[in-house]
């Protein structure tokens, strides 16, 4: 492989700048379509391989039989990861929601990989082919591996107090006319966000259905202890975001990546004639690092449940 290295790679700039930056973007970009499109991964592959690999497999592009300072590293590799991100949004791979949240591990990692690669030209230039490929070959064998981790359960519990009695908030709860337009950031950069809420039948077995922007979660209703707790299933849900792109994005992440399976709204008497109102949502997600990504998802819920519990506050209390 030195042989084809030396070979591929200019001697001058800024030709063998820009052919580190194409050959990483071209291997890692085929390697990303592979895990997305291919095995339908979203995980450490993508998130944590593919950065590392950017930023270490254009740095040792870039220094192979050469000296080369951190400075040049880093700015070859946030090239190099700057190319790439560019190419996910101008293909329509992904928009730039979900590019701004994997923003801290791409941008962390790829530096991480620059310093990696400049250590090896550094102080073991003759490991430079050995290490390219082992990283180039890690990213689609940590897709094949963590393909086989099940995802966990999680819930996201909000509560409200409410200035009226359970009788009158149960009301509310069951099903509640269309909301303002919501003004919070969040919703208005692309994540989905709820309208109103209708319900057919009454009881066990009654079908609420909360409508969001991008479309309803279908709720068959699994207890109805009026006025105090109110459970059910989530059998169908929408896209999670409305991708904000140069044009439509249908990435696979928006379709049983992230998954509602039940909720429920609990109804406390307190002594003051009061009601304190909890909603609790039960979901998983097929993405990881799934430590970093609850952070993500748990405060959408959170939002989401806030935007829902304070709309049923002012119209228990009479306010709208």
């Amino acid at each position: 492989m030195s042989t084809t290295l030396d070979k591929l790679m200019p001697a001058t700039e800024p030709a063998r700048r820009w052919t580190a930056v194409g050959l990483t973007v071209v291997v890692s970009g085929l390697l990303t379509l592979w895990g997305i499109y291919g095995i339908g991964q979203y995980g450490l592959a993508l998130f944590v391989c593919t950065p590392l690999l950017i930023g270490a497999g254009s740095t040792l592009l870039y220094g192979y039989g050469r000296r080369i300072s951190r400075a040049d590293a880093a700015g070859v590799g946030f090239l190099a990861l700057a190319v790439f991100t560019g190419l996910l949004l101008l293909c329509a791979i992904e928009g730039f929601i979900c590019i701004a949240m994997a923003a801290p591990f791409g941008i962390l990692l790829t530096w991480v990989g620059t310093l990696l690669g400049h250590t090896i030209c550094q102080h073991t230039p003759g490991q430079a082919p050995a290490t390219l490929l082992v990283l180039v070959g890690f990213v689609p064998l940590t897709a094949v591996i963590e393909q086989e981790a099940p995802p966990t359960l999680s819930s996201v519990v909000s509560s409200i107090d409410i200035g009226a009695r359970p009788e009158q908030v149960w009301q509310q709860v069951i099903q509640f006319p269309r909301l303002a337009e919501p003004t919070e950031f969040l919703f208005k950069a692309g994540i989905a966000y709820p309208i109103d809420a209708q319900i057919k039948g009454t009881g066990v077995g009654a079908v609420r259905h909360c409508n969001f922007n991008t479309g309803s979660f279908v709720e068959p209703i699994t207890v109805w202890d009026e006025p105090r707790l109110l459970r059910f299933d989530v059998v169908e849900q929408p896209a999670p975001l409305n991708e904000l792109s140069f044009w439509s994005v249908d990435a696979p992440h928006l379709h049983d990546y992230f998954v509602s399976r039940q909720g429920q709204f609990k109804l406390t008497a307190l002594p003051n004639g009061h009601t304190r109102l909890e909603g609790t949502t039960w979901y998983y997600h097929n993405i990881k690092p799934a430590a970093y990504w609850h952070l993500w998802s748990d405060y959408i819920v959170h939002a989401i449940h806030e935007r829902v519990l304070t709309h049923i506050k002012a119209r228990a209390e009479g306010r709208r």
